[in-house]
């Protein structure tokens, strides 16, 4: 279906800027809408995933080509978002990491690599290794997800075309069937954005159910700037419902972590404060109790 030519945009070359650009903006629109009916299997990788992660595993993305670039993006970003542990998110990549940066064509038919990184990586039964390849045939991909599983990790697949053998050879399959391309096979585009819509879901939503937000704020967010001080520093101050300056005092005595300085500025000393959020396997809510 992603390598098919799409009616609805085969003259696009002789189409106004206009009426090319609406075209594709109603493809991107329809890529996001097609991630519906796989919410359900969404929700199953969520709760499967922070079950081992929970339990101190690791989260790992296996791709080629633009899947391993959204990959990459996704995962890049727990760090800074969710303070999610560097030495926690793995990427194996069809041609390694040179090939984000340049087409790496042939690395994507490499099963012997790809055994290869899964090996070297040592995933195992408390990892998470989320697979993406539009096709759903990649056999990169395929191989590292079948690698994985008989390592003993949980694999989710994620793939664009119904009866991937991708999404056969894991335990979680989440099939977001977009269809033709607006320019036919150019996967970036519409697979691409539902990829990336539903890697979002599923990591941010991970995050959340290790108690990395509360609120609908990122209360594990690293405060390595100014801006990101002062998102602190409002963070606090709304949670606890204190002044600005008592939550700047409290996340000053709590080292800048959002979560105990609420305890502090609830009135807990630092210590007490991180001795109720490990109790609370390190979710603010439960710390903060009734």
């Amino acid at each position: 279906m992603t390598e098919a030519v799409d009616p609805r945009t085969q003259d696009l070359d002789g189409w106004t800027p206009l009426e090319a650009a609406t075209a594709i903006w109603e493809g991107q629109l329809a890529a996001v809408a097609a991630v519906g009916p796989a919410l359900p299997a969404i929700a199953e990788a969520v709760e499967r995933a922070a079950g081992r992660l929970g339990r101190g595993g690791r989260l790992a993305y296996a791709g080629a080509g633009t899947s391993a670039r959204i990959a990459v993006q996704d995962g890049s970003e727990l760090a800074p978002t969710f303070d999610w542990p560097e030495d926690r998110v793995l990427f194996l990549i069809a041609g390694g990491p040179a090939a984000l940066l340049r087409a790496a064509e042939g690395a994507e038919d490499d099963r012997a690599d790809a055994q290869r990184q899964v090996e070297a990586a040592r995933l195992g039964p408390a990892d998470v290794l989320i697979g993406l390849a539009a096709s759903g045939r990649t056999p990169f991909t395929a191989s590292a997800l079948e690698a994985a599983s008989a390592a003993g990790a949980l694999t989710i697949g994620l793939a664009n075309n119904p009866d991937a053998p991708l999404l056969a050879a894991c335990d979680v399959a989440v099939l977001v069937e977009t269809g033709p391309e607006p320019v036919a096979g150019s996967t970036r585009m519409k697979a691409g954005t539902a990829q990336k819509v539903v890697l979002n879901t599923i990591s941010t939503l991970v995050m959340v159910r290790l108690g990395r937000v509360h609120q609908g704020l990122m209360v594990e967010m690293r405060p390595g700037n100014d801006k990101l001080r002062a998102r602190a520093v409002a963070m606090v101050a709304q949670i606890a419902g204190c002044p600005s300056e008592e939550a700047k005092a409290a996340l000053d005595r709590a080292g800048w972590s959002v979560k105990a300085a609420v305890l502090v500025a609830r009135g807990l000393s630092p210590e007490e404060a991180a001795r109720r959020l490990a109790i609370a396997g390190g979710r603010l809510r439960a710390a903060l109790g009734p």
